[in-house]
């Protein structure tokens, strides 16, 4: 698999709705995803699992799982920099010496984004 774009990720999709109790919200598409590199060490490491939700909810700061620009069906997972219009944002990479990020192929459309909630431990992986 070649890393040179970012923290590769690989998905696997599935739907979970919680209780029908009325005061629980009911949570959307949730998909898992496997880091695949070195570009957001020391924030997440290779083999290392997470758990993403849709989510319009978007923060400077937050990690997102989005497809690359430039190549199609390829996840990356980088950190949110700043806003450049309503669904474009900057994405930067934690560790910059491996991998590419936004100074690279320019803001990128989070409406088809995923938002992590969870980091996996790798020894739990």
């Amino acid at each position: 698999m070649n890393t040179a774009f970012g923290a590769v990720v690989t998905a696997e999709t599935s739907l979970r709705e919680m209780s029908a109790h009325p005061q629980r919200r009911k949570i959307g598409l949730i998909k898992r995803f496997v880091v695949a590199d070195r570009s957001m060490e020391p924030t997440l490491t290779d083999g290392q699992g997470l758990i993403a939700i849709r989510s319009t909810v978007i923060r400077r700061g937050q990690l997102r799982v989005v497809q690359h620009p430039e190549r199609p069906n390829f996840w990356i997972v980088k950190r949110l920099g700043n806003r450049v219009d309503q669904h474009r944002w900057m994405l930067t990479a934690d560790n910059a010496d491996f991998g590419q990020d936004s100074r690279h192929f320019g803001p990128v459309d989070l409406s088809d984004s995923w938002r992590v909630v969870l980091k996996i431990p790798l020894r739990w992986m």
